[in-house]
């Protein structure tokens, strides 16, 4: 959206931002601009002449503001971008900000890492066109602070009603995506790793006719020859194979997977210690061959998958979740740099 032009840009994402002053919202437009073309500087490095620097400090001091209503401006510009495309990818994963200035650690919580760190969580969306290969914008962040208090207390996460455990937080941004688009939810398809294989969310957006893939954590009960999801993997025919680019992280080196593909529909059965209707889903797998310990995916969703087509489809789809991550990289180096470790 017009990145290589940071007044264009500024002005498409900001221009109708409801700040209560036509003036504010043409300052928020200026100082978008400014940063934009700066990235990863100060506002003092961003900005020209002391004036541009005093306005700038006077607009974020200020207290009517709302920060709200400025995401906001920017979710509803992606909204009406969203309007051309017919098939859209909402890519969302979860990031830890962490901050080690301690004029803001006190009202920090802690973060993944340990105990002693000091940061927010941050659950962010990012919409992809994949027919042309083209990312539109973000449609929801949600950010918050960990309870320190509750640091190490995840086996007393059963006793917590759904809503107030953090897996909650892929249900709420599916919530404000639907506020936001309207009618336009209909075609978008949200793509989530392991941690969004969560039995209350699976529910929820089946029933509220949301499209979804999923990759499983874990090998959940079946009603399909009352089998375990993985094992009954195993027993399918395959539709086929896929060739999966393996990048290179940490010690692993980059290399091409080949790997097997499989897919049926299945209906899996609600845990022992919740209650609810049985949810029915298609399953995707892709295994790496020739290994047991290769790459290997196990797919959830919502979208009829009853040809080899139809399959590899969902895959490609898959694979653009990456770009959220990336998203999240970028915005915590040497972009916005909005980590200071």
């Amino acid at each position: 959206m017009f990145l290589s032009e940071p007044s264009l840009w500024a002005q498409s994402l900001f221009q109708h931002a409801k700040l209560g002053d036509v003036r504010r919202t043409k300052r928020l437009v200026q100082l978008a601009a400014q940063l934009a073309a700066h990235t990863g500087q100060s506002i003092v490095q961003s900005l020209s002449s002391s004036a541009d620097i005093e306005a700038a400090y006077r607009f974020v001091r200020n207290d009517t503001i709302s920060p709200a209503a400025i995401a906001e401006a920017g979710f509803a510009a992606t909204v009406q971008a969203c309007e051309q495309f017919d098939c859209l990818l909402a890519l969302e994963d979860t990031t830890s900000l962490e901050f080690s200035h301690q004029s803001v650690a006190q009202e920090l919580g802690h973060t993944t890492s340990r105990k002693n760190s000091s940061g927010l969580e941050a659950h962010t969306v990012l919409l992809f066109a994949p027919k042309v290969q083209q990312v539109i914008g973000l449609i929801e962040q949600h950010r918050w602070a960990r309870d320190r208090e509750a640091y190490g207390q995840k086996k007393q996460r059963a006793k917590r009603g759904y809503t107030e455990k953090e897996s909650y937080k892929w249900q709420r941004a599916s919530q404000a995506m639907a506020t936001r688009l309207g009618a336009q939810m209909s075609k978008v398809i949200s793509v989530c790793d392991r941690e969004a294989d969560v039995i209350e969310y699976l529910r929820f957006k089946t029933d509220a006719q949301q499209r979804f893939i999923v990759r499983s954590m874990q090998s959940r009960c079946i009603e399909e020859d009352q089998n375990k999801l993985y094992a009954f993997s195993e027993t399918l025919q395959s539709a086929g194979e896929r060739m999966v680019q393996v990048q290179q992280k940490g010690g692993r080196k980059a290399r091409v997977a080949r790997c097997d593909i499989r897919f049926a529909a299945v209906t899996v059965q609600v845990p022992a210690n919740k209650t609810g209707q049985p949810v029915g889903l298609y399953y995707v797998g892709c295994q790496e061959k020739d290994t047991t310990d290769g790459l290997c995916w196990h797919l959830l969703t919502s979208e009829v998958v009853t040809t080899a087509e139809q399959a590899q489809e969902i895959l490609d789809f898959y694979e653009r979740r990456w770009l959220i991550e990336d998203f999240h990289k970028s915005w915590k180096s040497g972009g916005a740099q909005v980590v200071v470790v």
